[in-house]
């Protein structure tokens, strides 16, 4: 079984084209949510998390993401210590769930594949794409933000031209139709080189 990486900044809509490789029979696994998850449910990662950003990382014992992610924005070296704590447990969790997936290739969505090397554990990779205009505009639809906020956002994230060098496929998100012709594209390639 293949594994295809899936990546974008921040409003490019790549869990929209995950949800459509999903409607092609794909599984997929949402590195996000599952890292929400684990540190929601895993003892060892709360307990590692509340060492280093103190009992106010979890309200109620759910992780607190506005207050983790306001601790790491400018702080590297928090930001590191998190990841840390957060992407080997990831990795094994996908290693598990690949393991019980029964399907020519599956899909890992993340948003720093690139960034945090995770691309080179794949057999391809596809980056997803928008112009910035419109990627701010989802944003602001969809989070309570600012754009000022989302623009510093996007200035901590690799440019499209530079993850571009990394991927095999590339998807610009700007209507959907498009996007589920690109898709299908890209199934079928993926089915005849695999």
């Amino acid at each position: 079984m293949k594994i295809v990486g899936l990546t974008g900044g921040i409003g490019s809509g790549k869990t929209t084209v995950a949800n459509m490789f999903a409607e092609e029979g794909v599984p997929i696994y949402i590195a996000d949510i599952e890292a929400r998850n684990l540190s929601n449910t895993l003892p060892i990662i709360r307990e590692e998390i509340i060492e280093i950003f103190g009992e106010a990382a979890y309200q109620n014992s759910i992780l607190d993401r506005k207050f983790i992610a306001d601790k790491v924005f400018n702080n590297t070296g928090l930001l590191e210590k998190l990841n840390s704590i957060i992407h080997p447990r990831i990795a094994e969790h996908f290693k598990e769930w690949t393991s019980k997936q029964n399907a020519t290739y599956v899909i890992k969505e993340a948003a720093i594949l690139f960034e945090n090397g995770g691309y080179k554990e794949c057999d391809y990779n596809i980056l997803v794409t928008a112009p910035k205009k419109t990627r701010i505009e989802r944003i602001l639809a969809r989070d309570e933000t600012t754009e000022s906020d989302i623009l510093k956002r996007m200035e901590n994230q690799w440019s499209d031209e530079r993850k571009e060098k990394f991927a095999d496929f590339t998807i610009i998100n700007i209507d959907l139709e498009s996007t589920r012709n690109a898709v299908k594209y890209i199934h079928k390639s993926l089915l005849e080189m695999i």
